[in-house]
């Protein structure tokens, strides 16, 4: 596996506790940084820092990414534990049900928009403002493929990720002249518990549309994310990247 440099770099990962979010963070140790996993999850959370098994460079912080109070605390708490915050990975999320969009009830729409965009949004608002006093920094948002190309019976989701795909071109667009680069990843299917959440013959659709054959891994974004998140990373911002296996067209 090759070193990515990320020595010393603080990072807040969300939905940090298992799956993407959980090889994100590895793969940032791996690169030499540290990390502050951000989940609902407690129970997950504490297993998550007994596998990384590295308490000088993990902290957690239990917390709903939808609730304004409780991202401004988690900010602070992580910000007291390393000094700063120099990366952020918005990458808490839920599939939701599958359902076509008349059939979805308004609390299942809601869900989804709450936790796939409006908690991109609450972060990103908490942490730039850290970002900004020593202008430099690293946002990447999980976003779909789903969000460029609309999956049938995912409306909620569908429209999530591609609010996710519009909030980074925005937000890149704004901090331009600083030192901060945000972009996001669009991911087709990768193998992680997300898909139990689906039916088999939407997880079926979606193999079916990837070039490859396969599902993508959790290493293989942890890579493009932890490269993403590294001051090699400097002349993209508000920028997509496909991590699809040749199903995106555009």
């Amino acid at each position: 596996m090759n070193r990515i440099d990320l020595d010393g770099k603080a990072a807040v990962i969300t939905g940090g506790a298992r799956g993407i979010g959980f090889a994100i963070a590895r793969r940032v140790l791996l690169s030499g940084g540290r990390c502050s996993l951000w989940d609902a999850d407690a129970g997950a959370l504490e297993s998550a820092a007994r596998a990384l098994n590295d308490p000088a460079r993990v902290h957690t912080c239990t917390v709903d990414v939808t609730n304004e109070a409780q991202v401004a605390a988690a900010t602070e708490a992580t910000r007291a534990r390393f000094g700063t915050i120099d990366l952020l990975v918005n990458n808490a999320g839920i599939a939701g049900v599958s359902k076509k969009l008349w059939e979805c009830t308004t609390a299942e729409w809601r869900a989804v928009m709450e936790l796939d965009l409006f908690a991109v949004f609450l972060c990103c608002r908490a942490i730039v403002p850290v970002m900004l006093v020593r202008n430099a920094g690293r946002i990447v948002n999980i976003a779909s493929i789903a969000g460029k190309e609309g999956n049938p019976n995912a409306s909620h989701y569908s429209a999530a990720k591609a609010g996710v795909i519009g909030l980074t071109k925005s937000l890149g667009k704004e901090l331009a002249t600083t030192g901060i680069r945000v972009n996001c990843i669009t991911p087709a299917v990768i193998e992680t518990d997300i898909l139990k959440q689906c039916s088999p013959e939407h997880v079926a659709y979606m193999l079916s549309k990837i070039p490859l054959g396969r599902a993508g891994s959790v290493d293989e974004v942890a890579a493009l994310v932890a490269w993403l998140c590294s001051d090699d990373c400097s002349f993209s911002t508000g920028a997509v990247f496909d991590i699809s296996g040749g199903r995106a067209t555009y």
